[in-house]
């Protein structure tokens, strides 16, 4: 049994006047990458300066203003890849770098030598104010870890007047959701008072979820309890760094903007230490299916995901927000239903606003295609199916024919499996449109007999056909070509059919346009029901062609025993 009392819970704070959950996300904060430092460092191959060269250009692409590239006092690599894009020109006027150090003169002093040249930096310190760590790893008491912060401060402060590029402090009180709320704020607070803040010079207090302790609501409360709290709060933006180790990572982000965070600091699909960064893709995706600009350019989220694997060395999960190649799927059959008939009304409506049932963006809209929408599994039904024949291959299938060609495909995919477009267009082939055995349709003609006195037989037949490989022939009449066809196969072949609907549609356009006919066919002796499917350039011709599929459907069995116990 699990040793659950082993644990304790996180504390909560008691904060009645809380106002977040009365509130709406109603624009983009400003968004920080960190891959190339926080996401970087937790790669089990960490990026070489060729490839974070590629991520850099890429995050820029995308429309990140203000990018953490790295800790360059800690890594000579990471010093090399910000001097590169500084001798390079790679760093755009109106993007700003961020660089972390610690509160420490030797790395502050390095820090500030990796940017010499850059126009402007935000110069990011740290250190650690939780209960835990100030006992475990520093044995230090509350005045003792705030004077780091301050010392810190006043490191950046004085190179900082010595710069000749515009230099922003960011602060933050790493393991923020260890930390009392009270002291976090006053740490903060001190920062603040020795960088002295005001509007014009503002001060980046950033507040971590550097381990995420409990749930999203609470990481609200606290962020807008210090949002309350802090002092010179026109002098402050505040700014969140949230991970992911209770897989609420997204849910906490988005609240905490309610409660007051203007600044979103995480990486690209997730990436970071143990369960990972905020994923910034999946916010901005979602503040993008409620009508909200992401101020991002995130149109293309294959290239972004090329981009990522390739530098990275990571797959994305096929069940990723957005980004996963199966999250835009639909396997179920009463899903693939609902999605089919949603595309169909907004084909047919042209609404402003798109509407279709477990779609909640148009894939389109993100760079992904309609095609992988509907997926083919033994739990598909006879409305995915129907789905793939239309928007892949043109045909418009009768209602009543989606159950019977749906059992087909499923018997395909209970031994292997999914079954692609491909192979679902071949068992239709070969199940209909090549069911041309063994009475096979070769020549027909068609007289009009309208003038003559019987009204109830209009039109006159001749076909040429084979059976078994024979060549044979037969006339008939009836009202119309099919009538005629249906009754001269009944007299030629023995057999008592009936024929209980009909459709037609064009499958292509211009002068060579395809039609596709539908015949529903029944047995009368046994009541035995199918489907014939034809193709021709000719409506006619392809309504005589379903015929023949449907009786070969129907018969076929039963004339090659015939044509066995003749032949013995």
């Amino acid at each position: 049994m699990l040793n659950y009392k082993r644990y304790k819970r996180n504390p909560i704070i008691d904060y009645p006047e809380r106002k977040w959950p009365d509130r709406q996300i109603e624009k983009a904060p400003t968004w920080v990458s960190v891959d190339l430092r926080d996401g970087n460092q937790a790669l089990v191959e960490p990026m070489v300066v060729s490839e974070k060269i590629e991520m850099f250009n890429k995050l820029v692409e995308l429309g990140f203003k203000e990018i953490e590239i790295g800790f360059p006092a800690a890594s000579q690599i990471e010093f090399d890849f910000l001097r590169e894009l500084v001798d390079k020109n790679l760093i755009p006027k109106d993007v700003t770098v961020q660089v972390l150090t610690q509160c420490r003169e030797n790395l502050i002093d390095r820090t500030f030598e990796s940017i010499k040249g850059i126009h402007r930096a935000i110069v990011h310190i740290y250190n650690s104010t939780s209960t835990l760590q100030r006992d475990v790893v520093f044995n230090m008491s509350k005045e003792e870890i705030k004077q780091l912060a301050v010392d810190g401060t006043r490191m950046v402060k004085e190179r900082a007047a010595r710069f000749p590029g515009e230099i922003i402090l960011e602060y933050s009180p790493e393991s923020f959701t260890g930390t009392e709320p009270e002291y976090a704020c006053d740490v903060c607070n001190a920062v603040t008072a020795e960088w002295n803040a005001t509007p014009e010079n503002k001060v980046i207090i950033n507040l971590p979820a550097t381990v995420e302790m409990t749930t999203p609501n609470v990481y609200a409360d606290i962020i807008e309890w210090e949002n309350e709290n802090l002092e010179r709060r026109d002098s402050v933006i505040l700014s969140i760094h949230p991970h992911n180790d209770r897989g609420t990572g997204v849910a906490a982000t988005e609240l905490a903007m309610m409660a007051g965070a203007e600044r979103v600091e995480g990486t690209l699909f997730g990436n970071g230490e143990r369960t990972g960064n905020v994923d910034l893709l999946t916010i901005a995706y979602n503040m993008f299916s409620q009508g909200i600009n992401p101020e991002l350019n995130l149109e293309d989220i294959n290239g972004i995901i090329d981009m990522y694997e390739k530098c990275t060395k990571m797959k994305i999960d096929p069940r990723h927000p957005y980004a996963g190649k199966l999250v835009f799927t639909a396997f179920s059959g009463s899903h693939q239903d609902a999605i089919s008939k949603g595309i169909k009304a907004m084909m047919e409506r042209h609404p402003d606003t798109w509407e279709v049932p477990y779609l909640p963006i148009d894939p389109a809209d993100i760079g992904r295609e309609y095609e992988p929408i509907v997926r083919i599994n033994s739990q598909s039904g006879k409305g995915g199916v129907a789905f793939i024949m239309d928007s892949y291959f043109g045909f418009k299938l009768p209602k009543g024919m989606h159950k019977e060609f749906a059992n087909v495909i499923q018997d395909i995919s209970e031994k292997q499996g999914e079954v692609v477009p491909k192979e679902v267009m071949e068992a239709f082939r070969t199940a209909y449109l090549e069911k041309k055995e063994p009475i096979h349709f070769r020549k027909l003609q068609v007289v009009d007999l309208s003038d003559e006195v019987d009204t109830d037989h209009d039109t006159e037949v001749t076909v040429q056909y084979t059976d078994h490989g024979l060549a044979k022939e037969f006339s008939s009449t009836g009202n119309g070509p099919i009538d005629a066809v249906k009754r001269g196969l009944s007299s030629e072949l023995g057999i008592s059919i009936k024929i209980v609907d009909y459709e037609e549609h064009a499958l292509t356009g211009g002068s060579n346009a395809q039609a596709a006919a539908y015949i529903h066919m029944l047995s009368v002796d046994d009541n035995k029901i199918t489907y014939g499917v034809g193709v021709s350039s000719n409506i006619t011709r392809a309504s005589v062609r379903a015929i023949f599929s449907a009786v070969n459907r129907l018969f076929g069995e039963r004339f090659d025993a015939e044509y066995s116990r003749q032949n013995q």
